[in-house]
């Protein structure tokens, strides 16, 4: 009788347990098309084609889309520009196709985040979009977006800037959360952020016999030093982007800053009009230029933002004026020392420019209490520097050079009780 209850017990539970199984198993067949329809609603549009025409007086552009894209206009001035805000999008057609002409001397396209990408005409005076819309492609392929720019009046163009209802909130919105951080932090290891230059709408340099990006080079650079740098007892090394993403510069140094980073190194490699300059420099922060070409190189790194659109912060005389105060004299010393460490590890090992060791008021440098250097890797306007920055080897043998530079440098912060 017991054995008979037993049994009937346990197939009462078998039953139950099945019960649940099955349950559960209808609840997630029911589920997959709302799985499938939101992965699908994070595929990015497709821009696959683009032209443009016009003269000074008025000029159209026209993107091709696979499908309808959401997306909004507003204007920044100091300089002029028209930015289009969209979605998530792939830009798939030659960028000679989307050539500045016309009112724009400048158009610039690409990623800001996951979610997002944008479009910013920087004009060559005041524009307004009077048209500005969506329509269906003819041939049924998806939808264009059709923008025509004629010329107003600088009184006209303040009143857009005034009355537009836009606020960028995303700034501070991406500093406070999923910010980058080493993994696995230990008491009394030494942090290092590693700041690949540029990303996503910003695309920096442009090599000037492939055509490769500036962004693409630091942050292959990046991965491989934050890599090799991890490798080492006592050193944790993170990315502050992880892959073709925008990051303002305040974010840059906010990003380091909140991971308590010991030093900051931003990668770059940049263009000049001498193309037969070549070689690395490594710049710090001071509150007057060392010399021009470091004055130049800082007042185009520093245009970052523009480039991606965001407004232009004012800021006090007294700041703008004396960048050498923003940074703690001893924070300064120590972004000396980290770039003498540098170029001892290049001697005799990498080229490096004349007077490889130059300063001028880099915004990304500006970290009161993080020592800071920015380090040109070469010019993807020379051929030969070009053909070693796409190069592994060079590239493995960099990374292995810095690592030594970096750990000499905490060897002496250490002894002197750092």
């Amino acid at each position: 009788m017991f054995k008979r209850a037993r049994i009937a017990a346990k197939s009462a539970e078998w039953r139950s347990t099945f019960a649940r199984r099955v349950l559960i198993v209808l609840l997630a067949v029911s589920l997959l098309p709302a799985v499938a329809g939101s992965v699908e609603a994070k595929d990015p549009l497709l821009a696959y084609g683009a032209r443009i025409v016009g003269d000074d007086a008025r000029s159209r552009i026209v993107i091709d889309f696979d499908r309808e894209p959401r997306f909004s206009v507003h204007y920044i001035a100091n300089p002029e520009r028209i930015v289009i805000d969209l979605p998530a999008t792939a830009f798939g057609f030659p960028a000679k196709d989307l050539a500045a002409r016309g009112l724009f001397k400048d158009i610039r396209y690409g990623k800001m985040d996951e979610e997002s990408a944008r479009i910013v005409l920087t004009t060559a005076g005041p524009v307004k979009l009077a048209l500005a819309k969506v329509q269906a492609d003819e041939s049924g392929k998806g939808h264009r977006l059709v923008l025509d720019a004629e010329m107003i009046d600088k009184q006209a163009f303040a009143e857009l800037v005034k009355t537009q209802s836009w606020s960028d909130q995303s700034e501070a919105a991406q500093t406070t959360s999923a910010i980058p951080a080493p993994e696995k932090t230990a008491p009394g290891d030494f942090v290092i952020a590693v700041d690949a230059g540029h990303g996503g709408i910003d695309t920096g340099a442009i090599g000037v016999d492939t055509k490769t990006e500036e962004k693409q080079v630091t942050l292959a650079f990046a991965k491989a030093l934050t890599e090799r740098l991890n490798k080492e007892p006592g050193i944790k090394a993170f990315l502050t982007r992880e892959d073709d993403e925008f990051l303002s510069l305040s974010q840059r140094v906010l990003i380091a800053r909140q991971n308590h980073a010991g030093l900051f190194i931003s990668l770059h490699a940049d263009t000049l009009k001498q193309k037969d300059i070549r070689g690395a420099t490594v710049y710090t922060i001071s509150d007057k230029a060392s010399d021009k070409l470091a004055a130049d190189l800082a007042e185009r790194e520093n245009l970052s933002d523009q480039i991606a659109g965001k407004e232009t912060v004012a800021e006090p005389p007294e700041v703008a004026d004396i960048l050498l105060d923003l940074t703690r004299r001893e924070t300064q010393a120590f972004s000396i020392s980290l770039a003498e460490s540098v170029l001892n590890s290049f001697k005799d090992q990498v080229g490096t420019i004349n007077n490889p060791h130059r300063h001028a008021g880099f915004r990304v440098l500006q970290a009161p209490d993080v020592p800071s250097i920015l380090l040109e890797l070469g010019f993807l306007s020379n051929a030969e520097d070009e053909k070693l920055l796409l190069d592994e080897t060079w590239r493995g043998k960099i990374v292995g050079l810095l690592t030594e530079a970096v750990k000499r440098y905490r060897a002496a912060v250490i002894a002197n009780g750092g």
